[in-house]
């Protein structure tokens, strides 16, 4: 897997940085271009993008192998008699999975590596943020493939199952994206959702303790099903209750909103001045949304000011009133109606700029000043990374190799003088 990785990432990150050496030629010109250069959109989530794909499809296989072949072999039935616990033994094989997830990353942080070589800048919150989401992603892939190495006969099978999971979180995304209500909660358990928060730099507490709930539950049901002596229909009663308790924590989990903007150009929230004015709005804000969920309007209302209001307002409803059928209601279609406590307006503006004078109206408070020092530099860099590909789809990949023989060779028997001596006594 490493091998395949290394030329996978290293190709990424070499376009990565062509593609952003391209638009900050022509940003190096502009300061208003410039502030649109983030090294996290341009470099890190491209790169690591490439590896999120082969974890995806490769990771799990793994994963397997760790419970895969002593189940195959036998050695399974010795292993579950030595003197530990179950949740001991899976503990060290998901201990086992991590060390596997670290060494299989060794690419993409040699690509953070080289980027800062090349003179790239990388802000440290948000890119701990990204490595940390790709953790979460990585430790649960390997939980799916521990589990489905311990519910099948065989690694093929094992190997079916894990990619039914994966591959079939993208259809689940693709299939529901748009949807609302009970598709919007259903797609927001596709595996590809995991990442995106994190790769906008936004750290969720919500979204942790869901995957963590996830990786729990996942560990449980590894534990139910692990012992070969357990009866089948007490294996399924456990997982019963085991699943019951994962629907109840990603329940909780997607209950919680609270989360904090890393992100060095605060893309994820409004100035500080505004920030500090709307927490002190305690009163409801009940917000009717009459646009489509896909609507490009409605998406770029979410990610302008929906989510940043929910993230920094105590008591925020949005209710999304508009389907398909009502597309053709062209009166108010498109109309955002807004209530604050006892006072209401409206507008069809998906701005800001428009929209935050607008609660401050209703809430009876004086916009604040405009807070100065806040604007996002840009990093425009013009480099070329095609030596870095050198590194990729040879130097990295020879290491690989000669530490794969290192580690494979033999030791050398060093007990010929035990045994000279002991022959020197027996005679």
């Amino acid at each position: 897997m490493l091998l395949l990785v290394c030329p996978l990432v290293g190709y990424s990150f070499v376009q990565a940085v062509s593609l952003y050496s391209e638009s900050s030629a022509a940003a190096l010109q502009s300061p208003v271009l410039a502030r649109s250069l983030s090294p996290l959109d341009g470099i890190l989530v491209p790169t690591f993008g490439s590896f999120y794909v082969a974890v995806t499809l490769l990771f799990p296989f793994v994963a397997i192998r760790v419970l895969g072949q002593e189940k195959e072999s036998g050695a399974l039935r010795l292993l579950v008699q030595l003197p530990y616990r179950t949740s001991t033994l899976v503990a060290a094989k998901f201990c086992a999975a991590l060390a596997a997830w670290l060494i299989v990353s060794i690419p993409a942080l040699s690509a953070l590596a080289a980027w800062a070589m090349l003179g790239g800048h990388l802000a440290a919150p948000e890119t701990l943020n990204l490595l940390f989401g790709h953790l979460l992603y990585g430790v649960l892939a390997g939980a799916i493939g521990l589990f489905a190495a311990v519910v099948s006969d065989s690694s093929a099978t094992a190997a079916i199952i894990a990619l039914a999971v994966t591959i079939g979180s993208w259809v689940l995304d693709f299939a529901l994206a748009g949807g609302s209500g009970l598709s919007a909660w259903l797609a927001q358990l596709s595996l590809t959702q995991a990442l995106r928060p994190f790769e906008q730099g936004l750290l969720s507490a919500g979204l942790v303790l869901g995957i963590t709930t996830a990786i729990g539950g996942l560990a449980a049901l590894t534990i139910v099903w692990l012992p070969p002596g357990t009866p089948v229909r007490t294996k399924v009663i456990r997982s019963g209750l085991c699943v019951l308790a994962i629907v109840a924590g990603l329940a909780a989990a997607a209950q919680i909103r609270e989360s904090v903007d890393v992100s060095q150009d605060r893309r994820n929230s409004f100035s500080s001045a505004d920030e500090r004015l709307l927490a002190t709005l305690r009163r409801p804000l009940v917000i009717r949304v009459d646009l489509a969920a896909e609507d490009p309007r409605y998406i770029d209302l979410r990610r302008n000011v929906l989510a940043k209001l929910e993230r920094v307002m105590p008591d925020v409803t949005v209710i999304l009133a508009s389907g398909r059928s009502n597309i053709a209601n062209s009166d108010a279609y498109g109309q955002i109606d807004f209530a604050y406590g006892d006072r209401t307006d409206v507008s069809r503006s998906t701005s800001p700029r428009e929209i935050l004078p607008l609660l401050y109206a209703l809430a009876g408070a004086k916009p604040p000043a405009p807070s100065l020092g806040e604007e996002y530099p840009g990093y425009p860099l013009v480099v070329s990374a095609d030596a870095a590909l050198l590194w990729f789809v040879g130097g990295l990949p020879l290491l690989i190799v000669l530490a794969w023989r290192h580690i494979r060779r033999l030791p050398k028997t060093r007990a010929q003088p035990f045994i000279k001596e002991s022959s020197h006594e027996c005679q």
